[in-house]
């Protein structure tokens, strides 16, 4: 039985949303995904507070998100290629790709109810991919800005 492109992205959007158990304790949800861009989004909950004087998001959470965000879309690009040549390689694709290096500059605190993050590829190479990434609250205040390497073959 042969996988559509849309059912294959589909499938990956239900993995990231229902199986990654670190995904589903920050109660990420993947919103949108094509090769151009991926859009999560999550809600603040005192769980993700890293200040609580303040009560902001934590930084670790803001990069996690972003990789998060970098990595599915780098992921999301990979498969495409492969797709298009033997989707039979899907799975072992999958299961090499990895975040070498990211950068996050964390451009103001994370005050909010909502955060929304997009990723996009700025380069995609047979071997690494480069993303960069942004988060925003619900008042379209970027947060954060990353940059990140994934490993991809």
């Amino acid at each position: 039985m042969s996988i559509t492109r849309a059912e294959l992205i589909e499938t990956i959007m239900y993995y990231f949303n229902e199986h990654i158990p670190f995904n589903k304790l920050v109660g990420i949800v993947v919103d949108e995904v094509s090769t151009e861009e991926v859009v999560l989004r999550f809600s603040m909950k005192p769980e993700l507070v890293g200040n609580t004087f303040k009560g902001i998001l934590h930084g670790g959470v803001t990069s996690t998100v972003l990789d998060v965000a970098g990595g599915l879309v780098a992921m999301i690009n990979a498969i495409d290629r492969v797709f298009q040549s033997d989707p039979s390689l899907i799975q072992e694709k999958m299961s090499k790709i990895g975040t070498i290096d990211m950068r996050v500059d964390y451009l103001r605190p994370g005050y909010g109810n909502e955060f929304t993050a997009r990723a996009k590829v700025i380069r995609h190479g047979k071997k690494i991919a480069v993303t960069r990434m942004e988060l925003r609250n619900e008042q379209g205040e970027e947060i954060a800005l990353g940059t990140a390497t994934y490993l991809v073959g």
